[in-house]
């Protein structure tokens, strides 16, 4: 069981909306919710930018990023992304062991220069909306979890911070891997709630007993009619679980 602080620690909100748009629900959802996560739609419209903004109103950002080049192509966006002050930062596991090691080193050179803490790089292993068809379509061998295991273990032995993978992955991690690597984990949907284009989605409570550290909501903020009571219900959620 954690307290209510500890819960705000434990949430981001994926704010795959018109940036505006994003700030003003950030602002009516952060008593509950500590971090927000700028992806790819804000960061090609609007660049650092959409990082300062989160960060003048006292969220933490997760750049969600998924880099995946070649390592010095990485390497450097790493060191940009660090250098920007942001808390984590994706690259993709199966850009291979060389292409992770220059994540971090870019990161935390990046980071440093601007006198920042080093974000937490953490490695995407198979994205919750694939299907194990989908899995099996691309090349990947084993079933979604037996994939993003083989991932995880990889990115690991590179030297990332932490895991972002889906909840139902997230206990044979923490038993895999032992109690060090962060997880993030999307797909988060509340019980009843429409799982969209998620395919391995569960509760906030699951995730938190399967050894979550972050749980990523976004659209059962977004579409709620109440966003702060809906994120107050999840956060207490997160606190009892």
């Amino acid at each position: 069981m954690t307290d209510a602080s500890q819960a705000r620690d434990k949430l981001a909100l994926a704010a795959d909306l018109p940036l505006e748009e994003g700030l003003r629900l950030y602002q009516q959802v952060a008593p509950h919710v500590g971090y927000a996560k700028v992806g790819l739609s804000l960061f090609v419209e609007h660049g650092p930018a959409a990082v300062a903004a989160f960060q003048k109103l006292g969220a933490r950002v997760f750049l969600d990023l998924k880099l995946h080049d070649i390592p010095n192509t990485v390497e450097l966006a790493a060191a940009r992304a660090g250098a920007l002050g942001v808390s984590l930062l994706t690259v993709h596991a199966a850009g291979g062991e060389a292409m992770l090691k220059a994540a971090v080193k870019g990161a935390r050179e990046g980071a440093r220069a601007k006198g920042h803490e080093a974000p937490r790089v953490l490695a995407v292993t198979v994205l919750t909306s694939m299907s194990a068809e989908d899995v099996t379509a691309v090349g990947l061998s084993g079933a979604p979890d037996v994939a993003a295991l083989r991932l995880a273990r990889l990115a690991v032995g590179a030297g990332v911070d932490g895991l972002v993978c889906s909840p139902r992955e997230a206990e044979a991690f923490r038993r895999e891997l032992g109690p060090t690597p962060f997880l993030c984990t999307p797909g988060i949907r509340p019980a009843g709630a429409a799982k969209g284009d998620q395919s391995r989605a569960e509760t906030p409570a699951f995730a938190v007993r399967a050894g979550a550290d972050l749980l990523v909501v976004g659209r059962p903020i977004h579409t709620a009619v109440d966003p702060l009571s809906a994120a107050r219900s999840i956060a207490e959620e997160v606190s009892t679980a």
